[in-house]
């Protein structure tokens, strides 16, 4: 297969005075953008065959900062700076492409919008609509078709990545600003928050299927299961007021059911459980940049090719669900329900006093379960504890103010218990990759000497868990 990368050049300065265009350079914001795109670019093998860049500085210094991230590949020396590709219309550019060496095989260019988009849609019609600075396309066409062939809607388009996509930090420039809700009603600030997170999760969406900075995927995950928290807190504490007896002398009180909630969280939990294993993936790969484990180099290399290999299988089968019209469907039918007239009118009957009793009971049963905790407890029953801590939290977090000092509380015993819960998963996927095929008996051995520590680890954890203090809200 022949190669084509597009990038566009990063973001530039406003020209100024007599600066002319040609001249302009990279903003900051430019030159972050160029950063993030740089390891991207490398796995696309994009930076492996010939590179060409117009004379302009904005192009030039593009191609300097993707070379300072990536210094041991000489970028600039292998670079050719060609004045034809300063051009901002597509024909020049398809002209300049057709002239190229049929032996060219893999081929990099950097250069200027309208030109690079002009050209994509030519060659593919499947391009995006839009090529934001820095942002890059990788299109093929087959290996038998000359340059000078290629003809309309000849090319494939196989990736396409912004630095938004590749950067959560980016992201979160542009990313939905959260409404102000420090004086909003119980019931509007829960429509608030359930809104707000919608939006969230749908903005994430492209970077967790971009799958470059694993930060995506876990904001991704925090927003959806902090939806169905709220969610089913919200449930729960309707639900006190069914079935209360008429006191004398009153009207009966309204019944606070909410129908279709219970089936759209259902349908949220499923989206984020979706999201777990390879989640622990990105967890536990951090992790091993961070500590290198007890094994052998060759062990090591190995268990980092097999995790990896793993988490490229989790990411196709999520990016095939999240790219599936039924996802598209559930999301949009739980935004027209927050926006339905009915569940507005059912939050509007929610009260403090209501969300406190409800605390107070999921408080007494977690300070129960935590009372409950031996030295024979399985893991299982801390992980209880840990997703009970989850929900007294996101339940406090529907009146933060009345909350606040309790809340700050609740930080370390949540932290404490996802550190056990991380521990837990390592273990898991080590005792997969030991039982993979080709395991020699010497890493097997290894892999069980790596267990029995986190084991040790385990132990520790457990018993500082153990003697936490009950809740008090």
């Amino acid at each position: 297969m022949r190669h084509l990368f597009l990038l566009r050049h990063a973001k530039t300065k406003q020209g100024s005075g007599d600066m002319a265009d040609h001249d302009r350079p990279l903003r900051k914001r430019g030159r972050r953008e160029v950063a993030a795109m740089a390891l991207p670019l490398q796995r696309w093998q994009a930076l492996e065959g010939e590179i060409h860049l117009s004379g302009a500085t904005r192009t030039r210094e593009t191609l300097d900062e993707i070379a300072g991230q990536l210094p041991e590949l000489s970028l600039t020396e292998r670079a050719f700076v060609d004045e034809a590709l300063y051009t901002f219309d597509g024909q020049a550019l398809l002209a300049w492409l057709k002239a190229l060496p049929d032996e060219t095989e893999r081929v990099l260019v950097i250069g200027h919008n309208p030109a690079l988009l002009e050209l994509a849609h030519w060659l593919c019609a499947e391009a995006p609509a839009s090529l934001p600075t820095g942002g890059a396309l990788h299109l093929t066409m087959p290996v038998t078709t000359p340059w000078l062939a290629v003809g309309q809607h000849g090319a494939k388009l196989v990736a396409s990545l912004t630095p938004k996509e590749a950067s959560h930090a980016l992201f979160q420039r542009q990313e939905p600003e959260p409404p102000d809700l420090a004086k909003a009603a119980l019931d509007q600030r829960i429509l608030g928050l359930l809104g707000h997170q919608y939006r969230l999760i749908r903005a994430l969406e492209p970077g967790v299927i971009a799958g470059v900075d694993p930060e995506f995927l876990h904001q991704y995950r925090v927003n959806l299961r902090r939806s169905r928290a709220i969610g089913e807190s919200v449930l729960v504490t309707a639900q006190k007021s069914v079935g209360k007896k008429k006191p004398a002398g009153k009207k009966a009180p309204k019944s606070n059911k909410m129908p279709g909630l219970k089936k759209r969280l259902k349908r949220l939990k499923q989206r984020a459980q979706a999201t777990s294993d390879l989640r622990d993936l990105d967890v536990f790969l951090e992790s091993l940049d961070k500590i290198p484990p007890p094994l052998s180099p060759r062990t090591r290399r190995a268990l980092q090719r097999w995790l990896h290999a793993r988490n490229r299988e989790q990411h196709e089968t999520l990016c095939q669900q999240l790219g599936d019209p039924g996802y598209a469907k559930e999301m949009l039918a739980w935004q027209r329900f927050l926006d339905a007239d009915n569940f507005r009118q059912a939050l509007g009957q929610l009260s403090s006093k209501r969300i406190k009793k409800v605390l107070a009971e999921r408080i007494t049963r977690h300070d129960r379960d935590l009372a409950a905790l031996s030295g024979k407890s399985d893991d299982e029953a801390f992980h209880d504890l840990r997703k009970s801590v989850k929900r007294i939290r996101y339940l406090a977090e529907m009146d933060p103010k009345r909350h606040r000092d309790f809340l700050a509380g609740l930080k370390r015993r949540q932290t404490l218990l996802g550190d056990f819960q991380d521990l837990c998963t390592h273990q898991t996927w080590i005792e997969a990759f030991a039982r993979s095929a080709g395991i020699t008996e010497e890493r097997e051995q290894e892999c069980a000497a790596w267990r029995d520590a986190l084991e040790k680890q385990k132990l520790g954890l457990r018993e500082k868990v153990m003697v936490l203090a009950p809740l008090k809200s």
